[in-house]
């Protein structure tokens, strides 16, 4: 089914040029169906009848390739000759999704690409399908960048993106015996179409050595860094294309590689190890996407994977800076460079490396350049999250490093004591060495006292930032601190995803909402319209039919698809609380087990995310996740009212079918741990009703949506804080509460030997406070089968919610960072009309 936004009228945009037609970019049918076969013959050399579907798939990717292309190079000459600031985005994750569909879109070419493929015979959505998705993150943090990448693109905003090209992307899971267990992502197998190598774009990143110092002729401390060994890393470029607008951003991901691939010399001695040791040494550190870290070997590789990628991002941009003719006093009027959360804030010292080292440049001069370019986005409110780095490790990987940090801390310490005298606790707290136990490095610290912003995503994660996190800085500098709420495309997870919603919505209200999700609110009007609440219905419905199907085919479980269907798909996490979700289910299966004829409306309760390979407790939960599942699956007595499914390998193509077939969304995590969360608004977007606390963006999507259409429980952040300094015992709420002992019992009973060390983690210290919330829960989810009873009120709460969604666009998200941090303007680039699809010549 077309895309609603295919029907919006080209002509209406007075900066598209005459339509294009020719083989490499035209847009009509014809010009796509020449294009194709081109590219399938000459491009990849078969023939139609010769071609495996993953040979068509690529050939409708170089198709889409080339037009997309086009704009990117005149966005490039755009940006150059208005002499642009361009906001470089730094993130170890990226995680974009397929590109076919949504090139497609932003093209605005899906009907003319469909009725191609079909007049050829080929099905698009197979070719959809075929396409492998880029592991190149671990979950909402890279999601969060690729939509930000999106919306750069899509109001005109100069930026380019820049990451890691890992070889082997996060893993691929699959479930053995209710386990996790990891599989190789092989994402790149096949080839990727959508990336460029530009191998003549390479810089050299130094590791490990020692630093010479000396003074020159002029009288200038000069600092040599004299490194143990040398890699390269190699620039892949990805086009990043805006919605309905000329703008072609890039996304530029580094692979390493050495320096000399082949010792000759080792070779003719015999030495075959040696002969390729440097090529197998370079090319580990763009391997694999965060190592496991728990030994050393680990730590030192990611932090390597962090100094790669960061480096040849900054070298990247003097070189372009350079190139232009612009003053490197003058770096930070041009480049806006955001941190996305501490993993690149080792720019920081990079960047006062190159200027002084490399460029020559003063210590004032440089580190007002620095603090002038770089701002910092924090993700997290969990201490354990927050990276440090032992100066061991630290100094022996990056010695030069840790002198710059060392400098910039003194200095830094003692602007600490001008402003706190006497307050040397304070002083230890603030400073970016960390002087407790094993010294450490303290990257966010290094972030804050680097960066001109600091933002949160979240209004409570950012109050949050401020009270406790880095409640010192932004009492030192509180004119540097700032909210920036998360966003989400509905580009991406309303067209894309949900086309029967996307064309409902562009059929009542206009095509405008795509570009401007204010206009969501015009639904508001058709909350209470029995026929568009049957439309409404009759979209869901197709959602979870289509969603039932795909559960059948990857799991074998036969679901309802007329029950409710209650979804906690992210990241599996103590704090995200998965097993709280596990408990409500076992309630309500032991109360069928009772009482057969209680009034409990079907429910089918899906879960999906991965466990960090490391993490043992979260894998446990996995594992009762599904032994629930075949336990009440099972039970003859249950099954018809009660379904668990665990959905496997969940990551944006597989959540693309999930997030429009949801009627509830669970977002249960402990207040005050969660920093905004993403998923939350994709499940709402598409109409699902919440179940939550008030933490990370709840509060905000509470605000918006109306406490009525919003099922709120649970302690608040000022409450788990209260109850925690008041002494709280897990064990005295499970003696307190029969319902709750039932449970945890049942589950200690079915093997004790194997969920012991979650039945223990629960009651003796129970750190999320899931036994605290278990009856908040338990009665609010009653309030759920209540509301479900009465569908005309539900449908017309999913309608309300959808409707006041627009605060959660992505497109919002970067207006703020344009206008609170950024101070960057757009750039309009020209683009030619689209041919309908019916003209064909």
């Amino acid at each position: 089914m077309p895309v609603a936004s295919d029907r919006k009228d080209p002509a209406d945009d007075s900066r598209r040029r005459a339509p294009a037609s020719g083989i490499r970019t035209g847009s009509r049918v014809d010009d796509i169906k020449r294009s194709f076969l081109d590219n399938l013959f000459c491009g990849i050399g078969r023939v139609p009848r010769a071609a495996t579907r993953n040979d068509l798939y690529t050939a409708l990717a170089l198709t889409v390739r080339d037009r997309v292309l086009k704009q990117g190079v005149r966005t490039l000459e755009a940006y150059t000759e208005q002499d642009a600031r361009v906001v470089a985005y730094l993130s170890a994750e990226f995680l974009p999704g397929p590109h076919l569909a949504n090139n497609l879109l932003n093209l605005g070419i899906m009907d003319q690409t469909r009725q191609a493929m079909t007049e050829l015979g080929i099905d698009l959505d197979e070719l959809f399908e075929q396409e492998e998705e880029p592991g190149l993150g671990n979950g909402g943090l890279g999601r969060l960048a690729s939509c930000y990448l999106d919306s750069l693109a899509s109001i005109e905003i100069p930026a380019i993106g820049y990451g890691i090209r890992y070889e082997f992307g996060i893993f691929d899971q699959v479930i053995q015996d209710g386990w996790q267990v990891e599989i190789t992502d092989k994402w790149l197998r096949f080839g990727n179409p959508w990336e460029i190598a530009r191998p003549e774009v390479a810089f050299d990143v130094p590791f490990g050595g020692r630093t010479e110092s000396w003074t020159d002729a002029q009288g200038r401390f000069r600092v040599r860094w004299v490194p143990e060994t040398v890699v390269k890393g190699v620039a892949y470029d990805t086009p990043i294309l805006g919605f309905r607008v000329g703008t072609c951003n890039r996304l530029r991901l580094w692979k390493a590689e050495a320096v000399e691939s082949f010792d000759f010399d080792a070779f003719n001695h015999g030495d075959y190890y040696r002969a390729v040791e440097d090529k197998m040494f370079s090319e580990n550190i763009t391997k694999v996407l965060y190592p496991n870290d728990e030994h050393g070997a680990g730590k030192e590789l990611r932090l390597e994977q962090q100094f790669f990628f960061v480096t040849c991002s900054l070298q990247d941009m003097l070189r372009v800076h350079q190139a232009l003719g612009r003053p490197l006093d003058q770096f930070h009027r041009h480049w806006a460079v955001q941190l996305n959360d501490t993993h690149p804030a080792l720019a920081v010292a990079e960047l006062m490396r190159l200027l002084i080292d490399k460029h020559l440049l003063d210590w004032d001069t440089a580190w007002e350049v620095t603090r002038s370019t770089c701002a910092y986005t924090n993700h997290t409110l969990l201490p354990e999250a927050l990276e440090t780095w032992p100066v061991e490790l630290f100094g022996r990987l990056l010695p030069r490093h840790l002198q710059l940090i060392y400098a910039i801390n003194h200095r830094f310490l003692q602007n600490v004591r001008a402003r706190f005298p006497h307050d040397e606790a304070r002083v230890g707290r603030m400073s970016i060495i960390d002087e407790t136990g094993q010294r450490s490095v303290r990257m966010a610290n290094l972030a804050t006292v680097g960066s001109h912003h600091i933002n949160g995503v979240a209004a409570l994660h950012s109050d949050l930032l401020k009270q406790y996190v880095l409640h010192d800085f932004a009492e030192m500098w509180p004119e540097k601190f700032c909210n920036v709420t998360n966003g989400v495309t509905p580009r991406r997870f309303v067209a894309v995803s949900n086309p029967p919603l996307a064309q409902l919505l562009t059929d009542r209200i206009g095509g405008a909402w795509l570009q401007n999700l204010d206009q969501l609110r015009a639904l508001e009007a058709l909350a209470d319209d029995e026929q568009f609440q049957q439309q409404w219905h009759d979209v869901k419905s197709t959602a979870k039919r289509k969603l039932t199907d795909l559960i059948a085919r990857r799991t074998g479980v036969a679901v309802d698809p007329t029950s409710l269907f209650d979804i906690q798909a992210k990241r599996i996490h103590e704090y995200k609380r998965q097993h709280l979700n596990v408990l409500h289910i076992l309630t309500l299966y032991l109360r069928l087990k009772r009482d057969p004829q209680a009034d409990i409306p079907p429910r089918t309760f899906i879960f999906g995310g991965k466990a960090a390979p490391g993490y043992d407790m979260a894998k446990l939960i996995i594992k009762l996740i599904n032994a629930v599942a075949d336990l009440v699956n099972h039970d003859r007595c249950v099954s018809d009212r009660l379904k668990v499914v665990f959905f496997p390998d969940y990551n944006v193509k597989n959540a693309q079918p999930v997030y429009p077939a949801a009627d509830l969304s669970e977002q249960i995590s402990l207040a005050g741990k969660e920093a905004s969360g993403t998923g939350n608004m994709k499940f709402s977007l598409n109409g699902a009703l919440t179940i939550g606390t008030l933490d990370g963006a709840n509060v905000e999507i509470r605000e918006e949506v109306g406490a009525e259409n919003f099922f709120l429980f649970g302690l608040t952040a000022e409450q788990v804080r209260d109850r925690l300094r008041r002494g709280y015992c897990p064990r005295d709420v499970y003696e307190q509460n029969e319902r709750l002992r039932e449970v945890v019992d049942f589950i200690a009973a079915s093997d004790r030997e194997l969920f012991q060390p979650l039945i223990d983690n629960l009651l003796l210290s129970d750190p999320f406070l899931v036994l605290a919330d278990y009856q908040a829960y338990v009665e609010c989810q009653e309030q759920v089968a209540d509301l479900w009873r009465n569908q005309p009120a539900w449908r017309r709460a999913s309608i309300l919610n959808v409707a006041r969604m627009g605060k959660f666009s992505s497109d919002r998200s970067i207006r703020d960072y344009c206008e609170q941090i950024w101070n960057v303007q757009p750039i309009e680039v020209a683009m030619e009309a689209i041919e309908p699809c019916c003209n064909k010549d």
